[in-house]
Protein backbone atom coordinates (compact mmCIF):
# COMPACT_ATOMS: atom_id res chain seq x y z
CA UNK A 1 0.00 0.00 0.00
CA UNK A 2 1.08 3.73 -0.86
CA UNK A 3 1.68 6.46 1.35
CA UNK A 4 -1.27 8.33 0.25
CA UNK A 5 -3.81 5.09 1.30
CA UNK A 6 -2.33 4.86 4.99
CA UNK A 7 -3.11 8.65 5.08
CA UNK A 8 -6.55 8.17 3.87
CA UNK A 9 -7.12 4.84 6.00
CA UNK A 10 -5.64 6.71 9.16
CA UNK A 11 -8.20 9.59 8.19
CA UNK A 12 -11.41 7.62 7.61
CA UNK A 13 -10.43 5.37 10.88
CA UNK A 14 -10.50 8.41 12.87
CA UNK A 15 -14.10 9.32 11.25
CA UNK A 16 -15.34 5.71 12.20
CA UNK A 17 -13.50 5.95 15.40
CA UNK A 18 -15.35 9.46 16.37
CA UNK A 19 -19.04 7.49 14.76
CA UNK A 20 -18.85 4.65 17.78
CA UNK A 21 -18.13 7.41 20.42
CA UNK A 22 -20.72 9.01 19.25
CA UNK A 23 -22.97 6.12 19.21
CA UNK A 24 -21.64 4.79 22.74
CA UNK A 25 -22.92 8.62 23.91
CA UNK A 26 -26.67 8.13 22.51
CA UNK A 27 -27.19 4.52 23.60
CA UNK A 28 -27.05 6.03 27.08
CA UNK A 29 -30.35 7.88 26.38
CA UNK A 30 -31.31 10.17 29.08
CA UNK A 31 -27.92 8.94 30.89
CA UNK A 32 -26.93 6.24 33.70
CA UNK A 33 -28.72 7.66 36.36
CA UNK A 34 -32.25 7.54 34.88
CA UNK A 35 -31.34 4.09 33.47
CA UNK A 36 -30.56 2.84 36.98
CA UNK A 37 -33.86 4.45 37.91
CA UNK A 38 -35.89 2.28 35.28
CA UNK A 39 -34.56 -0.61 36.72
CA UNK A 40 -35.20 0.17 39.98
CA UNK A 41 -38.88 0.01 39.20
CA UNK A 42 -38.42 -3.37 37.79
CA UNK A 43 -38.11 -2.24 33.70
CA UNK A 44 -35.77 -2.49 31.24
CA UNK A 45 -34.89 0.28 29.21
CA UNK A 46 -35.83 0.78 25.52
CA UNK A 47 -32.72 -0.45 24.22
CA UNK A 48 -33.06 -3.70 26.70
CA UNK A 49 -36.42 -4.67 25.74
CA UNK A 50 -35.32 -4.68 21.90
CA UNK A 51 -32.13 -6.81 22.73
CA UNK A 52 -34.78 -9.23 24.14
CA UNK A 53 -36.86 -9.22 21.46
CA UNK A 54 -35.12 -9.95 18.47
CA UNK A 55 -33.60 -12.99 17.80
CA UNK A 56 -29.99 -11.18 17.08
CA UNK A 57 -29.07 -7.66 18.14
CA UNK A 58 -26.11 -8.10 15.77
CA UNK A 59 -27.70 -8.87 12.72
CA UNK A 60 -30.03 -6.07 12.99
CA UNK A 61 -30.29 -2.16 11.57
CA UNK A 62 -31.13 0.92 13.82
CA UNK A 63 -32.39 3.70 12.15
CA UNK A 64 -32.26 7.15 13.39
CA UNK A 65 -29.97 6.63 16.45
CA UNK A 66 -28.75 10.43 15.95
CA UNK A 67 -32.24 12.26 15.57
CA UNK A 68 -32.64 15.04 17.41
CA UNK A 69 -28.30 15.44 18.40
CA UNK A 70 -27.78 19.11 18.92
CA UNK A 71 -31.58 20.02 19.01
CA UNK A 72 -33.55 21.63 21.96
CA UNK A 73 -30.44 22.26 24.15
CA UNK A 74 -32.86 24.54 25.57
CA UNK A 75 -35.32 21.88 26.60
CA UNK A 76 -32.15 19.24 27.77
CA UNK A 77 -31.80 17.60 24.43
CA UNK A 78 -33.79 14.70 23.52
CA UNK A 79 -30.98 11.98 22.45
CA UNK A 80 -32.08 9.47 19.59
CA UNK A 81 -35.28 11.43 19.00
CA UNK A 82 -36.85 9.59 22.58
CA UNK A 83 -37.27 6.53 20.85
CA UNK A 84 -35.30 4.13 19.52
CA UNK A 85 -36.37 1.63 16.35
CA UNK A 86 -34.56 -1.40 15.09
CA UNK A 87 -35.74 -3.47 11.70
CA UNK A 88 -34.60 -7.33 12.82
CA UNK A 89 -36.13 -10.80 13.31
CA UNK A 90 -38.18 -11.54 15.60
CA UNK A 91 -38.96 -15.84 15.19
CA UNK A 92 -36.86 -16.03 12.14
CA UNK A 93 -39.71 -12.71 10.68
CA UNK A 94 -38.28 -9.55 9.64
CA UNK A 95 -40.11 -7.00 11.61
CA UNK A 96 -39.62 -2.94 12.79
CA UNK A 97 -39.58 -2.14 16.15
CA UNK A 98 -40.55 1.03 17.73
CA UNK A 99 -39.60 1.19 21.42
CA UNK A 100 -39.97 4.20 23.38
CA UNK A 101 -37.67 5.64 25.86
CA UNK A 102 -38.45 6.74 28.94
CA UNK A 103 -35.11 7.50 30.15
CA UNK A 104 -35.39 10.63 27.90
CA UNK A 105 -38.42 13.17 29.12
CA UNK A 106 -40.23 10.47 30.07
CA UNK A 107 -40.75 9.32 27.01
CA UNK A 108 -42.14 12.50 25.94
CA UNK A 109 -42.95 13.32 22.36
CA UNK A 110 -40.68 15.99 20.89
CA UNK A 111 -41.36 17.15 17.18
CA UNK A 112 -38.11 14.83 16.06
CA UNK A 113 -39.93 12.12 17.88
CA UNK A 114 -42.80 12.27 15.78
CA UNK A 115 -40.78 12.77 12.62
CA UNK A 116 -39.13 9.85 13.77
CA UNK A 117 -41.98 7.23 14.57
CA UNK A 118 -43.63 8.64 11.26
CA UNK A 119 -40.22 7.39 9.29
CA UNK A 120 -40.89 4.31 10.59
CA UNK A 121 -44.38 3.50 9.78
CA UNK A 122 -43.39 4.66 6.61
CA UNK A 123 -40.96 1.71 6.26
CA UNK A 124 -43.26 -0.37 7.75
CA UNK A 125 -45.78 0.72 4.77
CA UNK A 126 -43.87 0.40 2.36
CA UNK A 127 -41.84 -3.07 2.57
CA UNK A 128 -45.54 -4.15 4.49
CA UNK A 129 -43.30 -5.17 7.71
CA UNK A 130 -44.34 -6.16 10.99
CA UNK A 131 -44.02 -3.43 13.07
CA UNK A 132 -44.20 -3.63 17.07
CA UNK A 133 -44.67 -1.14 18.90
CA UNK A 134 -43.16 -1.00 22.77
CA UNK A 135 -44.38 1.91 24.75
CA UNK A 136 -43.60 4.22 27.67
CA UNK A 137 -44.12 7.48 26.91
CA UNK A 138 -45.57 10.29 29.11
CA UNK A 139 -47.34 11.63 25.84
CA UNK A 140 -46.70 14.68 23.84
CA UNK A 141 -43.76 17.12 25.47
CA UNK A 142 -46.25 20.08 26.55
CA UNK A 143 -43.93 23.19 26.04
CA UNK A 144 -43.93 22.28 22.44
CA UNK A 145 -47.32 20.84 21.59
CA UNK A 146 -47.58 23.54 18.82
CA UNK A 147 -44.99 21.85 16.74
CA UNK A 148 -46.05 18.34 17.51
CA UNK A 149 -50.09 18.32 18.06
CA UNK A 150 -52.13 19.81 14.98
CA UNK A 151 -49.95 19.49 11.58
CA UNK A 152 -50.34 16.77 9.06
CA UNK A 153 -46.97 15.25 9.94
CA UNK A 154 -47.42 15.57 13.48
CA UNK A 155 -48.50 13.24 16.30
CA UNK A 156 -52.17 12.46 14.75
CA UNK A 157 -50.81 11.16 11.71
CA UNK A 158 -49.72 8.37 13.53
CA UNK A 159 -52.91 6.63 14.52
CA UNK A 160 -54.03 7.94 10.90
CA UNK A 161 -51.23 5.13 9.76
CA UNK A 162 -52.01 2.75 12.76
CA UNK A 163 -55.38 2.90 10.56
CA UNK A 164 -54.15 3.07 7.21
CA UNK A 165 -51.76 -0.18 7.78
CA UNK A 166 -54.50 -2.02 9.49
CA UNK A 167 -56.53 -1.83 6.44
CA UNK A 168 -53.28 -3.49 4.12
CA UNK A 169 -53.18 -5.97 6.66
CA UNK A 170 -49.76 -5.04 7.85
CA UNK A 171 -49.40 -6.65 11.26
CA UNK A 172 -49.42 -4.57 14.12
CA UNK A 173 -48.63 -5.45 18.05
CA UNK A 174 -47.81 -3.62 20.86
CA UNK A 175 -47.40 -3.56 24.59
CA UNK A 176 -47.94 -0.96 27.25
CA UNK A 177 -44.80 -1.44 29.25
CA UNK A 178 -45.04 1.76 31.22
CA UNK A 179 -47.22 5.21 30.74
CA UNK A 180 -49.34 5.37 27.63
CA UNK A 181 -51.72 8.77 28.03
CA UNK A 182 -53.78 10.91 26.53
CA UNK A 183 -54.06 10.82 22.79
CA UNK A 184 -51.13 8.27 22.52
CA UNK A 185 -53.37 5.85 24.38
CA UNK A 186 -55.23 5.30 20.71
CA UNK A 187 -51.81 3.62 19.43
CA UNK A 188 -51.82 0.34 21.30
CA UNK A 189 -55.69 0.32 21.12
CA UNK A 190 -55.63 0.81 16.99
CA UNK A 191 -52.87 -2.21 16.71
CA UNK A 192 -53.88 -5.96 16.14
CA UNK A 193 -53.47 -6.65 19.37
CA UNK A 194 -52.29 -5.17 22.61
CA UNK A 195 -50.02 -6.13 25.83
CA UNK A 196 -50.28 -4.36 28.79
CA UNK A 197 -47.47 -5.23 31.92
CA UNK A 198 -49.19 -5.48 35.25
CA UNK A 199 -48.47 -2.72 37.75
CA UNK A 200 -45.69 -0.51 35.53
CA UNK A 201 -47.89 -0.20 32.56
CA UNK A 202 -50.82 2.08 32.36
CA UNK A 203 -53.32 3.47 29.79
CA UNK A 204 -55.87 6.02 30.14
CA UNK A 205 -57.05 9.18 28.18
CA UNK A 206 -56.86 11.04 31.85
CA UNK A 207 -54.50 10.72 34.27
CA UNK A 208 -55.87 10.59 38.30
CA UNK A 209 -54.90 14.49 38.52
CA UNK A 210 -56.81 15.19 35.66
CA UNK A 211 -59.94 13.32 36.03
CA UNK A 212 -59.95 15.06 39.67
CA UNK A 213 -59.60 18.63 37.68
CA UNK A 214 -61.86 18.02 35.09
CA UNK A 215 -65.24 15.62 36.96
CA UNK A 216 -63.84 15.99 40.49
CA UNK A 217 -63.82 12.07 40.48
CA UNK A 218 -60.83 10.73 43.06
CA UNK A 219 -59.00 7.83 42.00
CA UNK A 220 -55.77 6.34 41.66
CA UNK A 221 -54.05 5.54 38.48
CA UNK A 222 -53.87 1.94 38.66
CA UNK A 223 -57.69 1.49 39.39
CA UNK A 224 -58.40 3.73 36.64
CA UNK A 225 -55.83 2.24 34.00
CA UNK A 226 -54.01 -0.50 35.36
CA UNK A 227 -53.24 -4.07 33.83
CA UNK A 228 -56.50 -5.61 35.94
CA UNK A 229 -58.98 -3.06 34.80
CA UNK A 230 -58.41 -3.58 31.05
CA UNK A 231 -57.76 -7.00 30.79
CA UNK A 232 -60.47 -8.18 33.11
CA UNK A 233 -63.22 -5.00 33.40
CA UNK A 234 -62.73 -2.81 29.87
CA UNK A 235 -61.51 -5.31 27.54
CA UNK A 236 -59.06 -3.02 26.05
CA UNK A 237 -56.07 -5.15 25.99
CA UNK A 238 -55.65 -8.53 24.95
CA UNK A 239 -52.71 -9.76 27.08
CA UNK A 240 -51.52 -9.40 30.73
CA UNK A 241 -48.08 -10.08 31.66
CA UNK A 242 -46.02 -10.27 34.81
CA UNK A 243 -43.06 -8.05 33.85
CA UNK A 244 -41.32 -6.92 30.97
CA UNK A 245 -39.59 -10.29 29.73
CA UNK A 246 -43.03 -11.45 29.89
CA UNK A 247 -44.61 -9.03 27.59
CA UNK A 248 -41.74 -9.56 25.19
CA UNK A 249 -42.20 -13.51 24.98
CA UNK A 250 -45.84 -13.05 24.19
CA UNK A 251 -44.52 -10.96 21.43
CA UNK A 252 -42.30 -13.42 20.30
CA UNK A 253 -44.89 -16.23 20.46
CA UNK A 254 -47.75 -14.26 18.52
CA UNK A 255 -44.94 -13.25 15.48
CA UNK A 256 -44.31 -16.92 15.51
CA UNK A 257 -47.44 -17.79 14.40
CA UNK A 258 -47.81 -15.53 11.50
CA UNK A 259 -48.11 -16.48 8.28
CA UNK A 260 -46.24 -16.22 5.40
CA UNK A 261 -45.99 -13.04 2.92
CA UNK A 262 -45.79 -12.40 -0.36
CA UNK A 263 -42.96 -11.71 -1.82
CA UNK A 264 -41.88 -9.68 -4.17
CA UNK A 265 -39.76 -11.74 -6.13
CA UNK A 266 -36.38 -9.97 -6.16
CA UNK A 267 -33.15 -12.39 -7.13
CA UNK A 268 -31.30 -13.97 -4.89
CA UNK A 269 -28.43 -16.40 -5.15
CA UNK A 270 -26.12 -17.66 -2.08
CA UNK A 271 -24.08 -14.97 -1.23
CA UNK A 272 -20.32 -14.59 -1.74
CA UNK A 273 -17.87 -11.99 -0.18
CA UNK A 274 -15.99 -9.57 -1.71
CA UNK A 275 -12.67 -10.70 -3.39
CA UNK A 276 -11.23 -7.33 -2.72
CA UNK A 277 -10.72 -6.53 1.19
CA UNK A 278 -13.91 -4.21 2.27
CA UNK A 279 -11.57 -3.21 5.32
CA UNK A 280 -9.68 -1.40 2.19
CA UNK A 281 -12.69 1.08 1.57
CA UNK A 282 -10.58 3.15 4.14
CA UNK A 283 -7.69 3.62 2.41
CA UNK A 284 -9.43 3.47 -0.78
CA UNK A 285 -11.68 6.97 0.01
CA UNK A 286 -9.57 10.03 -0.13
CA UNK A 287 -9.12 12.09 2.89
CA UNK A 288 -9.70 15.32 1.19
CA UNK A 289 -13.28 15.69 -0.79
CA UNK A 290 -12.08 17.35 -3.17
CA UNK A 291 -9.63 14.92 -4.16
CA UNK A 292 -10.40 12.31 -7.21
CA UNK A 293 -10.18 8.01 -7.24
CA UNK A 294 -11.67 5.61 -9.00
CA UNK A 295 -15.29 4.58 -8.06
CA UNK A 296 -14.94 1.15 -9.23
CA UNK A 297 -12.20 0.49 -6.27
CA UNK A 298 -15.25 1.29 -3.92
CA UNK A 299 -17.91 -1.22 -5.88
CA UNK A 300 -15.32 -4.07 -6.35
CA UNK A 301 -15.40 -3.94 -2.66
CA UNK A 302 -18.89 -4.08 -1.92
CA UNK A 303 -20.14 -6.22 -4.46
CA UNK A 304 -20.63 -10.09 -4.27
CA UNK A 305 -17.29 -11.56 -5.44
CA UNK A 306 -16.26 -8.09 -6.58
CA UNK A 307 -18.06 -8.47 -9.75
CA UNK A 308 -19.72 -5.90 -11.40
CA UNK A 309 -21.12 -6.10 -15.03
CA UNK A 310 -21.33 -2.50 -16.57
CA UNK A 311 -23.68 -0.86 -18.55
CA UNK A 312 -22.63 1.27 -21.62
CA UNK A 313 -18.91 1.82 -19.95
CA UNK A 314 -17.84 3.81 -22.79
CA UNK A 315 -20.30 6.05 -22.44
CA UNK A 316 -21.34 8.94 -20.09
CA UNK A 317 -18.50 8.32 -18.03
CA UNK A 318 -18.94 10.26 -15.19
CA UNK A 319 -21.73 7.69 -13.75
CA UNK A 320 -21.36 4.42 -13.82
CA UNK A 321 -24.02 1.83 -14.33
CA UNK A 322 -23.98 -1.90 -14.27
CA UNK A 323 -25.48 -4.90 -12.41
CA UNK A 324 -23.75 -6.88 -9.44
CA UNK A 325 -25.19 -9.10 -6.25
CA UNK A 326 -25.05 -8.04 -2.77
CA UNK A 327 -24.99 -10.45 -0.22
CA UNK A 328 -26.69 -12.99 -2.88
CA UNK A 329 -29.47 -9.94 -4.19
CA UNK A 330 -29.22 -8.87 -7.63
CA UNK A 331 -29.01 -5.13 -8.07
CA UNK A 332 -28.37 -2.26 -10.00
CA UNK A 333 -26.17 0.10 -9.23
CA UNK A 334 -25.54 3.95 -10.02
CA UNK A 335 -22.72 5.52 -8.81
CA UNK A 336 -20.73 9.01 -9.32
CA UNK A 337 -17.63 8.08 -11.23
CA UNK A 338 -14.98 10.44 -9.03
CA UNK A 339 -12.00 10.56 -11.18
CA UNK A 340 -11.17 13.08 -14.41
CA UNK A 341 -12.61 10.94 -17.32
CA UNK A 342 -12.13 11.68 -21.43
CA UNK A 343 -15.12 11.36 -23.22
CA UNK A 344 -15.76 9.85 -26.61
CA UNK A 345 -14.33 13.46 -28.16
CA UNK A 346 -11.40 13.51 -26.39
CA UNK A 347 -13.07 15.96 -24.21
CA UNK A 348 -11.56 16.19 -19.82
CA UNK A 349 -14.80 15.39 -17.82
CA UNK A 350 -14.47 16.56 -14.25
CA UNK A 351 -15.39 13.41 -11.60
CA UNK A 352 -18.28 13.60 -9.41
CA UNK A 353 -20.36 16.08 -12.31
CA UNK A 354 -23.35 15.04 -13.82
CA UNK A 355 -22.92 15.59 -17.74
CA UNK A 356 -25.49 15.11 -20.18
CA UNK A 357 -24.12 11.62 -21.67
CA UNK A 358 -23.84 10.45 -18.25
CA UNK A 359 -27.92 11.27 -17.03
CA UNK A 360 -28.47 10.29 -20.22
CA UNK A 361 -27.05 6.64 -19.68
CA UNK A 362 -28.29 6.87 -15.79
CA UNK A 363 -32.10 7.23 -17.12
CA UNK A 364 -32.21 4.57 -19.55
CA UNK A 365 -30.53 1.98 -17.24
CA UNK A 366 -32.83 3.29 -14.19
CA UNK A 367 -35.35 1.97 -17.03
CA UNK A 368 -33.60 -1.42 -17.64
CA UNK A 369 -33.92 -2.49 -14.27
CA UNK A 370 -37.24 -1.16 -13.46
CA UNK A 371 -37.96 -3.45 -16.48
CA UNK A 372 -36.16 -6.07 -15.07
CA UNK A 373 -37.43 -6.13 -11.43
CA UNK A 374 -33.82 -5.16 -9.83
CA UNK A 375 -33.58 -3.31 -7.12
CA UNK A 376 -31.49 0.02 -7.51
CA UNK A 377 -28.52 0.98 -5.50
CA UNK A 378 -27.27 4.62 -5.67
CA UNK A 379 -23.79 5.50 -4.87
CA UNK A 380 -23.58 9.42 -3.97
CA UNK A 381 -20.11 11.24 -4.35
CA UNK A 382 -21.71 13.97 -6.63
CA UNK A 383 -21.41 17.89 -7.47
CA UNK A 384 -24.02 18.54 -9.20
CA UNK A 385 -24.58 18.67 -12.60
CA UNK A 386 -22.24 20.68 -15.55
CA UNK A 387 -22.58 24.58 -15.56
CA UNK A 388 -21.63 26.95 -18.06
CA UNK A 389 -22.63 28.00 -21.97
CA UNK A 390 -21.59 24.62 -23.83
CA UNK A 391 -23.43 22.62 -21.24
CA UNK A 392 -26.27 24.32 -21.26
CA UNK A 393 -26.66 24.73 -25.14
CA UNK A 394 -26.28 20.80 -25.04
CA UNK A 395 -29.27 20.60 -23.50
CA UNK A 396 -28.06 19.65 -19.51
CA UNK A 397 -31.07 20.83 -17.74
CA UNK A 398 -33.43 18.46 -20.14
CA UNK A 399 -31.25 15.16 -19.57
CA UNK A 400 -30.74 16.10 -16.46
CA UNK A 401 -35.16 16.69 -16.32
CA UNK A 402 -35.28 12.74 -17.48
CA UNK A 403 -33.20 11.17 -15.00
CA UNK A 404 -35.15 13.17 -12.26
CA UNK A 405 -38.09 11.88 -13.89
CA UNK A 406 -36.93 7.76 -13.73
CA UNK A 407 -35.72 8.12 -10.24
CA UNK A 408 -39.14 9.65 -9.40
CA UNK A 409 -40.91 7.14 -11.12
CA UNK A 410 -38.91 3.99 -10.48
CA UNK A 411 -40.94 1.80 -9.04
CA UNK A 412 -38.27 -1.30 -8.13
CA UNK A 413 -36.76 -0.34 -4.24
CA UNK A 414 -34.06 2.10 -3.97
CA UNK A 415 -31.38 2.59 -1.55
CA UNK A 416 -28.93 5.34 -1.21
CA UNK A 417 -25.81 5.95 -0.15
CA UNK A 418 -24.07 8.85 0.45
CA UNK A 419 -20.35 8.27 0.82
CA UNK A 420 -18.98 11.71 -0.19
CA UNK A 421 -20.49 14.78 -1.73
CA UNK A 422 -24.28 15.50 -2.24
CA UNK A 423 -24.59 18.69 -3.14
CA UNK A 424 -27.14 20.87 -5.20
CA UNK A 425 -29.57 19.22 -7.69
CA UNK A 426 -26.88 16.19 -7.94
CA UNK A 427 -28.51 15.43 -4.41
CA UNK A 428 -32.01 14.62 -6.55
CA UNK A 429 -31.14 12.80 -9.76
CA UNK A 430 -29.21 10.63 -7.56
CA UNK A 431 -32.42 9.85 -5.47
CA UNK A 432 -32.13 12.02 -2.45
CA UNK A 433 -34.28 11.89 0.37
CA UNK A 434 -37.02 13.72 -1.23
CA UNK A 435 -37.00 10.86 -4.12
CA UNK A 436 -38.22 7.87 -1.62
CA UNK A 437 -35.28 5.47 -1.18
CA UNK A 438 -36.55 2.67 0.87
CA UNK A 439 -33.18 3.39 2.82
CA UNK A 440 -31.13 6.25 2.53
CA UNK A 441 -27.35 6.29 4.60
CA UNK A 442 -24.28 8.34 5.01
CA UNK A 443 -20.65 7.38 5.40
CA UNK A 444 -18.74 9.29 7.85
CA UNK A 445 -17.23 11.34 5.32
CA UNK A 446 -20.76 12.59 3.82
CA UNK A 447 -21.80 16.12 3.11
CA UNK A 448 -25.34 16.98 2.41
CA UNK A 449 -25.66 20.79 1.49
CA UNK A 450 -26.46 23.24 -2.01
CA UNK A 451 -23.13 23.10 -2.63
CA UNK A 452 -19.45 22.88 -0.15
CA UNK A 453 -18.77 24.70 2.39
CA UNK A 454 -16.10 26.67 0.95
CA UNK A 455 -18.20 27.25 -1.83
CA UNK A 456 -20.85 28.68 0.12
CA UNK A 457 -18.94 30.34 2.34
CA UNK A 458 -17.44 32.66 -1.29
CA UNK A 459 -20.84 33.56 -2.13
CA UNK A 460 -22.12 34.87 1.50
CA UNK A 461 -19.07 36.32 1.79
CA UNK A 462 -19.48 38.66 -1.61
CA UNK A 463 -22.92 39.46 -0.46
CA UNK A 464 -21.84 40.27 3.37
CA UNK A 465 -19.09 42.39 2.08
CA UNK A 466 -22.04 43.94 0.07
CA UNK A 467 -23.91 44.89 2.50
CA UNK A 468 -21.39 45.98 4.83
CA UNK A 469 -19.48 48.81 1.75
CA UNK A 470 -23.18 50.05 0.90
CA UNK A 471 -23.51 50.81 4.79
CA UNK A 472 -20.12 52.74 4.60
CA UNK A 473 -18.16 50.31 6.29
CA UNK A 474 -14.69 49.55 5.40
CA UNK A 475 -13.32 45.27 4.78
CA UNK A 476 -9.93 45.32 5.29
CA UNK A 477 -8.04 41.91 4.39
CA UNK A 478 -8.43 40.64 7.97
CA UNK A 479 -11.81 41.37 7.97
CA UNK A 480 -12.45 39.54 5.38
CA UNK A 481 -10.52 36.66 6.67
CA UNK A 482 -12.58 36.48 10.18
CA UNK A 483 -15.82 37.02 8.32
CA UNK A 484 -15.10 33.81 5.60
CA UNK A 485 -14.48 31.84 8.19
CA UNK A 486 -17.10 32.62 10.24
CA UNK A 487 -18.95 32.25 7.40
CA UNK A 488 -17.28 28.70 6.03
CA UNK A 489 -17.26 27.25 10.05
CA UNK A 490 -21.43 27.81 10.40
CA UNK A 491 -21.95 26.07 7.17
CA UNK A 492 -20.02 23.37 7.52
CA UNK A 493 -21.52 22.20 10.58
CA UNK A 494 -24.61 22.03 8.42
CA UNK A 495 -23.12 19.81 5.91
CA UNK A 496 -21.49 17.38 8.84
CA UNK A 497 -23.92 14.18 8.22
CA UNK A 498 -24.34 14.43 11.90
CA UNK A 499 -26.61 17.45 11.13
CA UNK A 500 -28.31 15.64 8.59
CA UNK A 501 -29.06 12.52 10.39
CA UNK A 502 -30.21 14.49 13.66
CA UNK A 503 -33.19 15.65 11.30
CA UNK A 504 -33.97 12.22 9.94
CA UNK A 505 -32.29 13.62 6.18
CA UNK A 506 -30.16 9.94 6.36
CA UNK A 507 -31.33 7.14 8.41
CA UNK A 508 -28.49 6.35 9.58
CA UNK A 509 -24.80 6.94 9.37
CA UNK A 510 -22.83 3.82 8.94
CA UNK A 511 -19.44 2.23 9.23
CA UNK A 512 -18.67 1.27 5.40
CA UNK A 513 -17.88 -2.12 5.97
CA UNK A 514 -21.48 -2.58 7.07
CA UNK A 515 -22.76 -1.23 3.78
CA UNK A 516 -23.79 -4.49 2.18
CA UNK A 517 -25.37 -5.41 5.72
CA UNK A 518 -27.85 -2.66 5.27
CA UNK A 519 -28.59 -3.03 1.46
CA UNK A 520 -29.33 -6.57 2.28
CA UNK A 521 -31.41 -6.13 5.27
CA UNK A 522 -33.15 -3.41 2.72
CA UNK A 523 -34.11 -5.61 0.10
CA UNK A 524 -35.00 -8.17 2.59
CA UNK A 525 -37.94 -5.93 3.73
CA UNK A 526 -38.96 -4.85 0.30
CA UNK A 527 -39.44 -8.47 -0.63
CA UNK A 528 -42.70 -8.25 1.36
CA UNK A 529 -44.26 -5.74 -0.67
CA UNK A 530 -44.72 -6.45 -4.20
CA UNK A 531 -44.50 -4.08 -7.12
CA UNK A 532 -48.34 -3.41 -7.46
CA UNK A 533 -47.89 -0.96 -10.65
CA UNK A 534 -46.40 -0.26 -13.73
CA UNK A 535 -42.87 1.80 -14.36
CA UNK A 536 -43.82 5.08 -16.71
CA UNK A 537 -42.35 7.90 -17.28
CA UNK A 538 -45.01 10.00 -18.55
CA UNK A 539 -44.28 12.85 -20.68
CA UNK A 540 -40.57 13.84 -21.60
CA UNK A 541 -39.29 16.57 -23.16
CA UNK A 542 -37.03 14.17 -25.39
Amino acid sequence: MDLNFNKNEDSNKLLVSELKKRLAKVKLGGGKARIEKQHAKGKMTARERITYLLDSDEDSIEIGAFAGEGMYKEHGGCPSGGVVIKIGHVKGKQCIVVANDATVKAGAWFPITGKKNLRAQEIAIENRLPIIYLVDSAGVYLPMQDEIFPDKEHFGRIFRNNAVMSSMGITQISAIMGSCVAGGAYLPIMSDEALIVDKTGSIFLAGSYLVKAAIGESIDNETLGGAITHCEISGVTDYKAKDDKAALDTIKNIVDKIGDFDKAGYNRKKTQKPKLDPNELYGTLPKLRHEQYDMLEIIHRLVDNSEFEQYKEDYGKTILTGYARIDGWAVGIVANQRKVVKNAKGEMQFGGVIYSDSADKATRFIANCNQKKIPLVFLQDVTGFMVGSKSEHGGIIKDGAKMVNAVSNSVVPKFTIVIGNSYGAGNYAMCGKAYDPRLIVAWPSAELAVMSGNSAAKVLLQIETASLKKKGETITKEKETELFNKIKDRYDNQVSPYYAAARLWTDAIIEPTDTRKWISMGIEAANHAPIEKAFNLGILQV
